[in-house]
């Protein structure tokens, strides 16, 4: 009798450890972000910007998501737009998963493969300097 509860409970004890393990790797980024950086100012280069000297699609993002943190999200969206432009197709992309619309799910991450790309190309124009992020 009591195997029979024990195998019942298993998908709630699968929840749990992947909300503990979520907590954990938000907790650990958060700490990254709120205190390792502004009491080392040690933070990740982007080694495609150090080589070629031109802006990759990720530049600017963790001062985006820092400037989030503060509820500064006009700064953020300077620093990198691209961020606000994945999060919902993002979040379109994880119910399509759920919901097991796997064809729908695959043409969604194909447009943000496609803006990633163009986003990443784009922002190195000189036209499009706008999309460069910001230094202050």
């Amino acid at each position: 009798m009591s195997t029979n509860w024990y195998k019942s409970a298993a998908p709630f004890r699968t929840v749990n450890r992947k909300l503990v393990h979520g907590s954990a790797f938000g907790l650990g980024g958060l700490l990254y972000l709120q205190v390792w950086l502004p009491l080392t100012g040690l933070a990740i280069p982007c080694v495609f910007l150090k080589v070629t000297g031109l802006y990759c699609p990720g530049c600017g993002m963790t001062r985006a998501v820092l400037s989030i943190l503060r509820l500064d999200f006009y700064q953020a969206f300077r620093y990198n737009a691209l961020l606000f432009l994945l999060l919902p197709l993002f979040l379109a992309y994880g119910i399509t998963q759920k919901t097991g619309r796997k064809r729908l799910g695959s043409g969604i991450m194909a447009v943000m493969l496609i803006m990633t790309l163009g986003y990443g190309l784009l922002r190195n124009f000189p036209a499009f300097a706008w999309l460069a992020p910001t230094t202050i």
